[in-house]
C-alpha cells in the first residue's frame, strides 16, 4: 500500500481498500493469524486495522483464531510496559465481550534466560556489538516458540507484522529482497521460521502516515491512542510531536521505545527525555544511572576491570598477545544485584502508585541466580539471601538456607581465610571440593578423574599472571607448528608431523 492520501475521501478510501484486503485473505483459508504486539505506534496501527476489519464481517464468517502475541522482556522501560500490560488486558476483555476471534498471550523469556540471570547470575557482561547475547533471549526465542507451536498445532501460520520498509535502510533492504518471493495472497515467507508466512499490512507507511491513521480512526478496543501519541511526545528530546499536515511537518516516531537496560545503543534518549519533559518522572532516575553504568562503550578500562581474566568456562583466550575478558568477576555481580535491588526500592518509595509494585527482579530470578552462583561457580558461602535482606531490609523469602551447603559453605569460608577469595589456590581446591560432592552419588567415576586433569589445567598456577604466560607459551607453540604449512619451502618430518611431536 503506498502513502495515505492526506484529504479525507482518499485517506477513507484507502483505509476500507486495506481493511477489504485483511478480510479477504481472513477468510481464504483455515491458516491462523498471529499478530505481533509490542505497545508501539506501527504494532498498535496493524492490530488496528485487523481488529477493524475483522469486527466487521458477519459472525459466521470470523471462522479462525488470531493470536496477539506481546513479549515482554522483563526489562522493558516501566512507561512502555505499564501500557503494554493494559492494552492486552483491555483487549482480552473487549474481545470476550465482543465474541471476537482474538486470543491474546503475553510471552516473557524463560526463567533461566531474562536479562539478570544471565547478567548477574552467569556474569554476562552487558550485550554489545560483538556480543549480542540478550534478542534471541528476551525477545525472539518466546515469540519463536509460540509461533512453533502454533504451526505445530495448525501447520502453518501467517504472522501480521507492523514492518515498514521506511523503518530503516536495513529493513527495507530485507523486505525489497524478499518482495520477488511474495505470493498471490500478499505474504512473504518467514526469514527462518519453516511453514510460517509474514504478512505485512502497512509495509509502504511512513511514519506520517501512522500518525495520520492512529489520529484519525478510533482505537476498537477503547484504549486512546492520543496517549499513545502523548508517551512517543514525552520520549522525545524536544518534547514535541505534531500532528502531520504536510510533508515538511517534523514526523513524530524517531523515539527508541525498548529495554531500559539497552546497552546496545549509546544512550538511551527516550527515558532522558521521559525524565526531562516531565518532572513526575524523577523516579526513573536510578534506572537510566545503573544502565549507564553497565555501559562499557562509557568506560572500557572501569568494564574490563570487572571482569574475569579467563572465559566463561575457565579458559584463558588470547588475541593479539592479550587475554580476552570473560565474564563479571564475582563482586561485580554481587554490585549488580544490589544496585538493581537499591533501584527496586527507589521505585517503589517514590513512584506514582501505579508503579509502585514495579519488580525490576523476581524472586524467581533470584531463587534461579542463588543456584547458579552455588552450584555452577561453586560459590558455597550462598552470599545472595544475605545481599537481600542487607538492601532491603526484609527476610529473604526463599525459605531456609539449603543444608546440603553447610559444610561446604564452612569449608569455602576457611579457604577463603587461609588463600584469598581471588587467588588460584582458593578456585582450585573449591572446585576439587565441589567435583567430589558432585560425584559422590554416581557409580562411575570417569567424569570426576576428567574434571580434576581439568582444574589442574585451568587453574593450577600460582598466579593469574603465570596462567597467562603459560597459555601465550602453548599459543606461541601452535603458531609455530602451523606456520610452516603455509610455507612453500618447508619440508616435513618423514612421518609428517611436526618437531617430531606426532601432531
Amino acid at each position: 500500500m503506498s502513502k495515505l492520501p492526506t484529504h479525507n475521501s482518499g485517506f477513507l478510501e484507502s483505509i476500507n481498500d486495506l481493511k477489504k484486503e485483511i478480510q479477504t485473505l481472513y477468510q481464504q483459508d483455515e491458516i491462523p493469524w498471529v499478530v505481533g504486539y509490542s505497545g508501539g505506534k506501527d504494532s498498535t496501527a496493524v492490530l488496528q486495522l485487523v481488529w477493524i476489519a475483522i469486527r466487521e464481517l458477519p459472525e459466521e464468517k470470523r471462522h479462525k483464531t488470531i493470536f496477539v502475541i506481546s513479549t515482554d522482556t522483563l526489562v522493558e522501560n516501566p512507561i512502555v510496559s505499564m501500557w503494554v500490560s493494559k492494552s492486552l488486558d483491555k483487549m482480552a476483555e473487549v474481545a470476550k465481550e465482543e465474541g471476537l476471534p482474538f486470543s491474546v498471550h503475553k510471552l516473557t523469556p524463560d526463567i533461566k534466560q531474562t536479562f539478570w540471570v544471565n547478567l548477574v547470575g552467569r556474569g554476562y557482561p552487558a550485550p554489545r556489538p560483538r556480543f549480542r547475547w540478550c534478542t534471541d533471549r528476551l525477545k525472539i526465542s518466546p515469540s519463536t516458540e509460540f509461533i512453533k507451536s502454533t504451526v505445530s498445532k495448525y501447520k502453518q501460520a501467517i504472522i501480521v507484522l507492523g514492518t515498514r520498509k521506511s523503518e530503516s535502510v536495513a529493513r527495507g533492504n530485507l523486505m525489497r529482497k524478499l518482495d520477488a518471493k511474495i505470493d498471490t495472497a500478499r505474504f512473504r515467507p518467514h526469514v527462518t521460521m519453516e511453514n510460517s508466512m509474514v504478512y505485512s499490512p502497512i509495509e509502504d507507511w511512513s511514519n506520517d502516515d501512522v500518525w495520520t491513521f492512529l489520529t484519525q480512526v478510533k482505537n476498537p478496543w477503547g484504549y486512546n491512542n492520543n496517549d499513545l501519541l502523548t508517551m512517543y511526545q514525552g520520549a522525545s528530546a524536544d518534547g514535541e510531536c505534531p500532528l502531520v499536515i504536510d510533508t515538511s511537518t517534523p514526523s513524530c516516531g524517531d523515539s527508541r521505545l525498548g529495554c531500559w537496560v539497552c546497552t546496545m545503543v549509546s544512550e538511551d534518549r527516550s527515558m532522558t527525555a521521559m525524565i526531562r519533559n516531565d518532572e513526575e518522572k524523577d523516579w526513573m532516575l536510578p534506572l537510566l544511572e545503573l544502565r549507564n553504568e553497565l555501559d562499557p562503550q562509557k568506560n572500557p578500562e572501569k568494564d574490563k576491570a570487572l571482569r574475569e581474566p579467563r572465559r566463561m568456562h575457565g579458559n584463558i583466550h588470547i588475541l593479539n598477545g592479550k587475554p580476552i575478558p570473560g565474564p563479571y568477576t564475582r563482586s561485580a555481580r554481587e554490585n549488580w544485584l544490589r544496585k538493581v535491588l537499591e533501584a527496586q526500592i527507589h521505585i517503589r518509595e517514590n513512584a506514582p502508585l501505579e508503579v509502585k509494585d514495579l519488580e525490576l527482579i523476581s524472586i524467581a530470578e533470584l531463587k534461579e541466580i542463588r543456584s547458579m552462583w552455588v552450584y555452577e561457580k561453586h560459590e558455597f558461602d550462598d552470599t545472595l539471601p544475605e545481599i537481600y535482606e542487607k538492601v532491603t531490609g526484609e527476610d529473604y523469602p526463599d525459605g531456609e538456607e539449603d543444608s546440603r551447603n553447610w559444610n561446604q559453605k564452612k569449608v569455602s569460608n576457611l579457604l577463603k581465610e587461609l588463600t584469598g577469595e581471588n587467588s588460584l589456590h582458593y578456585k582450585t581446591v573449591n572446585n576439587l571440593l565441589s567435583l567430589q560432592e558432585q560425584q559422590k552419588h554416581r557409580k562411575r567415576r570417569s567424569d570426576l578423574y576428567r574434571g580434576i586433569d581439568d582444574t589442574f589445567e585451568k587453574y593450577g598456577h600460582d598466579t593469574e599472571e603465570d596462567a597467562f604466560q603459560w597459555e601465550l607459551r602453548k599459543k606461541e607453540d601452535l603458531d609455530e607448528l602451523e606456520e610452516p604449512r603455509d610455507n612453500p619451502n618447508h619440508k616435513p618430518t618423514k612421518n609428517g608431523s611436526q618437531l617430531g611431536l606426532g601432531l
